[in-house]
């Protein structure tokens, strides 16, 4: 059951980021995340008191600093989504994203099985050949520029969304859902003063709103969603399910957009869902 709740968050996060990333190609990537972050607050409050979770401080701090280091990998990834190809950004910021959860879970203790270590091997080798950029736009160098910039975005995207699934594990598991509500509080407060400092509250409108709206509502569902599926399960072996996520993504840019992948991207892909597949069935 767990492995099932985690692949859905991984399928629900896939999609709010193709509407992130879409929304970032048409408004500023600052504008995005902040008015993702506070979309769900609403809900997120009164299923806080559904579920009966104990607010402490503990759970504000775990939780804030998750919600600090998984609004920088969004901002992040919605720049690379906005600048290089979505099939080239998502997957890797996915693989990156499983490593520091999987070596935090193995040294605090985790032994998963050895199947599990393979995939992590076949993990690494599609860090690099999905990093290799697209084939046919070798000769262009904004294209190679964009595949470039696309791939040092992604990598910090993904530790940031490490960093983010390692504090929300510690978090006390008889707080319910107030980790999450004092990650998106945290984000947003400090990603509005972000822009305020720097470009403004230069807010998307339009059908760029719409975008973010709907990547925001993507976005809290799969954290809860991830929250139920860590605390049944091994972080080491959660988190790497939600690697997957990047399949709704690329399949969304393959229909919208017409991307396609060169060869080299292409084995990388199969190695990262082979990879994800061995640690799943581990």
């Amino acid at each position: 059951m767990t492995i099932i709740v985690a692949l859905v968050a991984a399928a629900v996060f896939g999609v709010g980021d193709f509407f992130g990333g879409s929304a970032s190609r048409r408004s500023p990537a600052v504008g995005v995340v902040i008015l993702t972050a506070p979309v769900g607050l609403i809900p997120l409050f009164v299923l806080t008191f559904v579920v009966h979770g104990e607010l402490s401080w503990p759970a504000a701090l775990w939780g804030g600093g998750g919600g600090l280091a998984g609004g920088l990998g969004v901002l992040l990834l919605f720049r690379g989504l906005a600048t290089a190809p979505m099939s080239v950004v998502a997957p890797l910021t996915a693989v990156t994203s499983a490593i520091l959860p999987v070596v935090v879970g193995v040294a605090t203790g985790e032994r998963p099985p050895a199947g599990a270590y393979a995939g992590m091997v076949l993990a690494l080798a599609a860090v690099a050949l999905i990093s290799r950029g697209e084939e046919h736009g070798a000769g262009d160098p904004s294209v190679r520029a964009a595949s470039r910039g696309g791939v040092l975005l992604a990598l910090l995207a993904g530790g940031g969304f490490g960093l983010y699934f390692v504090l929300l594990k510690h978090a006390p598991t008889d707080s319910g859902l107030w980790p999450i509500v004092a990650g998106r509080l945290t984000s947003t407060v400090v990603f509005v003063a972000i822009a305020v400092a720097t470009t403004g509250l230069a807010m998307p409108r339009g059908r760029a709103a719409v975008l973010a709206l709907l990547s925001g509502a993507c976005d809290v569902t799969a954290n809860v969603l991830y929250l139920v599926a860590v605390r049944g399960g091994l972080l080491s072996l959660v988190a790497v399910v939600i690697a997957l996520y990047p399949a709704s993504t690329v399949l969304l840019a393959r229909v919208v957009f017409a991307e396609r992948l060169a060869r080299p991207q292409l084995l990388g892909l199969a190695c990262a869902a082979l990879g994800v597949g061995l640690i799943a069935a581990a």
